[in-house]
């Protein structure tokens, strides 16, 4: 049976190196969303909280609830079914309309476009919606943006924190006249917080990193980040084939020799993307995946039991053109998960 492995050293490891950056565990919250990246909500939140992490970071109320004793306080980003709170909730608002639909105190963080353009309130709206939360009866406990180029060379980074710094400022004011206390302030994702120096911010939302990545340009000095995910596959069948014969849909392998291949339960109906001959992939262990992926299992040149498929998303990432995260998201949830030590 298919299987994903989590290494728990690996993963404290990142955290670790996380905590030279933030000071205190107190600023760190890990980001869960999509099934932590693919490494499994409830496993890794268990994981976080042994460590000593007491914030998270999640899509949904659903994913939320499964995860609510084991943090004591957990931001909700894009959630529109809000029927089920606890008092470890903080739902994010992206829009005025939004703060209209929340029922009475409701614990919120803000999101303000300070220049991604993406999602969040505009700056010049911020004085009517903190008003708004305050005459809903809702409880501003955060405001917060997101870098559109954290991970590249780029002055933008420093045109956005700018931004926020103005926006903070301005958000203290109101909050000042209105008598209503601070929200916590945060912008930093993985990889804005390697790239501040003295983080000053009251939490970072960090997720990529705590997994072993970081989606930056080579000249930025990153951490020695260590992947905590591996992907192994179950022997299914073993056979003898001859020089010049083709393996898998299309015969798009054709052996170079007589040679032993094997099929492992692991295709892209678990997530692991489809290869085909136009790109050659070669395991951990040196073995090659023979031709085209199918649904439901790969070949494979070797006679093991059981094969770790990739144990670094970032050779992968490589060669479909895409992220790291994009790799690890796709696996399929239902993939059997242990921890190793």
């Amino acid at each position: 049976m298919a299987k994903i492995l989590l290494n728990k050293k690996n993963l404290f490891h990142n955290l670790n190196l996380i905590l030279k950056q933030t000071k205190s565990k107190e600023k760190v919250a890990i980001v869960l969303k999509d099934n932590a990246y693919g490494h499994g909500l409830l496993e890794i939140a268990k994981l976080a909280k042994e460590f000593g992490i007491k914030k998270a970071v999640v899509r949904t109320c659903e994913e939320a609830r499964k995860i609510n004793n084991y943090f004591d306080y957990i931001l909700i980003l894009a959630d529109t079914n809000l029927s089920t709170y606890s008092h470890t909730f903080h739902i994010a608002v992206n829009s005025l309309e939004q703060i209209k639909q929340l029922p009475k105190n409701t614990q919120v963080h803000l999101k303000v476009d300070s220049g991604m353009h993406r999602n969040g309130i505009n700056k010049d709206k911020l004085k009517e919606a903190i008003h708004g939360l305050y005459k809903q009866n809702l409880k501003f406990t955060g405001l917060f943006t997101h870098y559109r180029c954290a991970d590249e060379l780029a002055t933008d980074f420093y045109w956005q924190r700018s931004n926020f710094r103005q926006i903070k400022e301005e958000v203290k004011n109101i909050c000042e006249q209105l008598s209503i206390p601070l929200p916590k302030f945060h912008s930093a994702n993985s990889s804005a917080l390697f790239r501040i120096n003295n983080f000053d911010e009251d939490f970072a939302r960090v997720g990529i990193a705590s997994y072993g990545y970081l989606e930056t340009d080579n000249i930025f000095n990153n951490p020695d980040l260590k992947p905590v995910m591996s992907l192994w596959g179950q022997k299914i069948a073993t056979r003898e084939i001859k020089k010049g014969q083709r393996v898998g849909y299309g015969g798009g392998y054709i052996a170079k020799k007589d040679m032993t291949i094997s099929t492992y339960d692991v295709g892209y109906g678990d997530g692991f993307f489809r290869l085909n001959e136009k790109h050659k992939y070669i395991t951990p262990k040196g073995y090659e995946i023979l031709g085209r992926v199918s649904m439901d299992n790969l070949s494979v040149n070797c006679n093991d039991e059981n094969i770790c498929i990739f144990n670094d998303a970032r050779q992968l990432a490589k060669i479909h053109d895409t992220i790291t995260y994009e790799i690890t998201t796709k696996l399929n949830p239902t993939i059997k998960k242990e921890i190793i030590q």
